[in-house]
């Protein structure tokens, strides 16, 4: 069983940055993507950005193009998100995931997730 651990979660202000970064813990295996998604309160379940393991293909919503950078470092297994120019329409719980197959945008492509890391921005 791969177990994804999340950190970096926390209270930020509007237009402040966060780092959330993801490893597995225990036994790897051949990934193709590892992602990040995030659940608000109320609401459905939502891609934020993916990471093809092999090449580096990102894939990002719309919502946080251009504010957010994924990034990988494979050597650790380790999967980051770079949240810059943070909004009151980001605070959520952020779930890393990890796939072994595409496509890269959709949840039900990774059998893998983190317990979740909550991200908060104050006005």
């Amino acid at each position: 069983q791969v177990h994804l651990v999340e950190s970096g979660g926390g209270l930020v202000q509007t237009g402040g940055s966060l780092r959330l970064s993801c490893a597995p813990s225990g036994r790897t295996f051949s990934t193709y993507a590892m992602g990040w998604f995030r659940r608000a309160p109320g609401k459905e379940r939502e891609f934020v950005a993916a990471i093809r393991w092999s090449g580096g293909n990102t894939y990002y919503a719309d919502s946080v193009q251009g504010r957010f950078l994924i990034s990988r470092e494979n050597a650790k297994n380790t999967v980051y998100l770079q949240m810059n120019s943070l909004t009151p329409e980001d605070p959520a719980v952020y779930y890393c995931a990890s796939s072994i197959t595409g496509p890269p945008r959709a949840s039900s492509a990774y059998p893998y997730w983190g317990q979740g890391t909550q991200v908060t921005v104050s006005s």
